[in-house]
């Protein structure tokens, strides 16, 4: 049941009921790279309050060492340990510890530099999927395709594996298409859905904390903070949908 915290007293009784706090970034902490006012002021609050603070992001361009280049920008104390993306885990950590890829097997990437570089800190090869001459809207010809033995997962930013599949995702200057919707057309082609690792997805949430006692900005408990996608109204009356951010 949804409820709206309008008091002083509505914000206490949340701040002393739950010890780990989990936020998403994109349409929580900022807008692209402006950050959303009174963000930063939350944070060192809840931090002088000795609460331990996670992040959790289903943005995939970047690896944790460049997000937390990213909040050290607007003055937000985070650690590369307290950042967690789907790039990290879903890339990375399963293709290396879950589905246990062989060390001579590479994995074909449909994302940006951050799943690359972490696919190295893992010692996993990659092949390029975002070289600028694979960005084009020439006719693919069969002719001129050679086929890589080696690969043995695809990775779209053997295994059919997705970092997260959200449809949109708000950026500084609007919604801008996600995951979710650039590898619909692998799904249709393939008549198969792929495997999910970014949140809200367990394996991404696979944290040692007492979920009674945490709560998710953006299950466990949750609260909306109305400043990503959602609005007031999808989450009231009649038209209820489910919460996008």
């Amino acid at each position: 049941m949804a409820a709206h915290l309008s008091f002083k007293e509505d914000y206490e009784s949340s701040l002393d009921q739950y010890d780990t706090w989990m936020f998403d970034c994109d349409g929580v902490l900022w807008h692209g790279d402006c950050p959303i006012d009174g963000a930063v002021e939350v944070l060192d609050n809840l931090r002088k309050r000795g609460k331990r603070l996670l992040f959790v992001t289903n943005d995939a361009r970047k690896s944790r060492k460049s997000y937390k280049n990213k909040f050290d920008q607007p003055g937000v104390q985070a650690t590369v340990d307290e950042i967690h993306g789907s790039a990290i885990y879903a890339a990375a950590v399963y293709a290396s510890s879950v589905i246990k890829l062989p060390k001579d097997k590479k994995v074909y990437v449909i994302e940006m530099s951050g799943l690359k570089e972490e696919l190295r800190e893992e010692g996993i090869a990659s092949i390029e999927g975002t070289d600028p001459a694979d960005n084009t809207l020439e006719p693919f010809s069969l002719a001129n395709f050679t086929l890589d033995r080696d690969v043995a997962a695809v990775l779209c930013g053997l295994d059919f594996l997705v970092t997260n599949d959200d449809s949109t995702y708000p950026s500084a200057d609007g919604v801008v298409l996600g995951a979710g919707s650039t590898s619909a057309p692998l799904r249709f082609v393939l008549r198969r859905d792929p495997i999910c690792i970014g949140k809200p997805a367990k394996t991404m949430l696979d944290f040692k904390l007492d979920p009674t006692r945490t709560i998710v900005a953006g299950g466990l408990a949750t609260f909306i903070v109305l400043t990503g996608i959602t609005s007031k109204e999808d989450i009231t009356g009649p038209n209820i949908t489910s919460p996008r951010q």
